[in-house]
């Protein structure tokens, strides 16, 4: 396991034991979006911010996401689907691991849909994932979601479900869904084995963003998994910083807001 440690600390801050990780996956899934037309440009946004990994596609790694700014670690996602399938929720495999290994990655992520139409094939992917990265000693970060039909993606035993499923396939860390409410969030946090990271979602007011991930992180989120909420503002890097201020030096989010 030796070579997985390593790699982690590639991924986490090794003294708080937390991550601030931005995922720039969103291209494959929706196209050209705002903020993700020039990935250099974004990429060096968000590493000079202070974010300790990104994960992107195998496609994007080859297109040289770090021409500039300062070093980053580097999540290969394996999952994908696009918005126009009649099924958005199917994630198929698109990468191996042994390919990601190829491109430097410091750790591999798939993507589950619990209560998806085809959740049986995606669990069966990341178990074989998982396999795979045991054999490399890549480390596993596993995006589970509580989505299906009647399903409330905020429901803290769904949520608790997501996080269980991740650590029973052997993931090394979990990126779920924030069920909002400190409280419930924490039972969650307590009773999982690995470190649990909170999902992002669409673009939210700043100060709105700022306060849920401290609530989070109060709870005992391990850090953050963010995308849109990052990437997108008018001053990624700033914002960032921000949102590494909350993480890893546990900032009032308005004081963070106030010193970017």
């Amino acid at each position: 396991m030796i070579g997985k440690a390593i790699r982690l600390e590639r991924i986490m801050d090794r003294n708080t034991g937390r991550t601030v990780i931005v995922p720039m996956d969103h291209g494959f899934t929706l196209g050209q979006i705002e903020g993700l037309r020039r990935m250099p440009e974004t990429v060096a946004a968000v590493s000079d911010g202070g974010a300790n990994a990104i994960v992107m596609h195998k496609g994007m790694v080859r297109a040289g996401h770090r021409g500039h700014g300062r070093d980053i670690g580097l999540v290969v996602h394996l999952s994908a689907s696009t918005s126009l399938n009649p099924d958005p929720d199917d994630k198929v495999l698109v990468c191996t691991v042994e390919e990601a290994v190829s491109l430097g990655a410091d750790a591999v992520s798939v993507h589950i849909n619990l209560g998806a139409p085809h959740e049986s094939k995606m669990i069966e992917a990341a178990g074989e994932v998982s396999r795979e990265c045991a054999r490399w000693g890549l480390p596993l970060l596993a995006m589970v979601y509580p989505r299906g039909v009647g399903i409330d993606p905020r429901d803290p035993a769904a949520v608790g479900h997501c996080v269980r499923v991740a650590e029973e396939l052997g993931a090394d860390l979990v990126k779920t869904t924030y069920t909002g409410d400190p409280e419930t969030f924490a039972a969650i946090t307590a009773a999982s084995s690995i470190p649990v990271l909170v999902a992002g979602g669409e673009k939210a007011g700043d100060l709105a963003t700022l306060q849920a991930i401290h609530d989070a992180i109060d709870a005992g989120a391990a850090g953050v998994c963010i995308g849109r909420n990052a990437f997108q503002r008018d001053d990624p890097k700033a914002f960032v910083r921000a949102i590494c201020q909350v993480v890893h030096q546990r900032l009032d989010p308005a004081a963070a807001l106030e010193g970017r």
